[in-house]
């Protein structure tokens, strides 16, 4: 394979890489950075591709690992993230002024439940130890089969499937406590709330009518609530939505909230 191969198939696939990287460090800024790493070192090592798995394998197992080298040394977030990050928002004036100024004037400043849904996930799924939350978004959100995750990760097929297994369960029983969306006794109403906010003349029971998770939380098990949820994610890009810019501003603040929080 030639350089100007590898830009070809680069491009192909750099969104969905792109979108994986920010999920994994809930940082736009990181996710560019190590997009841009990724294709300097593929292009650098493309003698050492030997085509035992696709180009796209190979590439997600080099911003993998430059992901985890980052992660390792920074703390899980907790499983009530948005609650702690609800908190500093409620006492910050200008995380609001700045979130109703892209509402207002921004073309990606809309603000939709389901893409809260997806972001609430990005937040909550950090507190997954790592290699769980890697080869759950690589199998869940990314479609990656388990001998391409055993790649990327480095492990064996029965250690991927481990963490696959795991890392479900427990975003499963997370969500069922705490979503009000598909538990009528989970304690977050984070999405119908900022509804409230952001779009003041749209009531959220029409919105939420609109997503297949919410209209069949009574009728469907926690399993496939889960895979209602994944297929949420994996439809919606979080750098181009019509959402995007609005969805970033509070991912970038649930970020700097953790990183104090935590001590980092």
């Amino acid at each position: 394979m030639t350089g100007d191969q590898l830009m070809t198939e680069f491009e192909n696939f750099q969104g969905e890489l792109k979108s994986f990287i920010l999920r994994m460090t809930a940082s736009v800024q990181d996710a560019e950075d190590i997009v841009q790493e990724t294709y300097v070192k593929a292009h650098a090592k493309l003698n050492t591709f030997r085509g035992e798995s696709s180009l796209k394998t190979w590439v997600f197992g080099i911003a993998s690992n430059l992901a985890r080298d980052l992660l390792r040394a920074k703390k899980r977030w907790p499983e009530n993230v948005t609650d702690i990050c609800r908190k500093e928002a409620l006492g910050n004036p200008q995380f609001f002024q700045e979130a109703m100024q892209i509402r207002q004037t921004s073309p990606q400043g809309n603000f939709e439940i389901k893409e809260h849904i997806a972001f609430c996930f990005t937040c909550v799924s950090k507190s997954l130890p790592l290699e769980q939350q890697l080869a759950l978004l690589l199998k869940e959100v990314y479609g990656f089969s388990v001998k391409e995750i055993a790649s990327i990760l480095n492990q064996t097929e029965a250690m991927v499937k481990y963490y696959l297994h795991t890392g479900r369960s427990r975003m499963i029983e997370v969500f069922d406590q705490r979503c009000s969306l598909i538990n009528k006794q989970g304690i977050c109403h984070q999405c119908t709330e900022l509804n409230g906010i952001f779009n003041p003349k749209q009531k959220a029971q029409q919105e939420l009518v609109k997503i297949e998770m919410a209209k069949d939380a009574e009728n469907k098990s926690k399993e496939e609530l889960f895979d209602l949820r994944m297929k949420i994610l994996q439809e919606l890009d979080p750098f181009e939505s019509g959402a995007a810019e609005l969805q970033l501003h509070h991912l970038e603040h649930n970020r700097q909230v953790m990183e104090k929080y935590l001590g980092e």
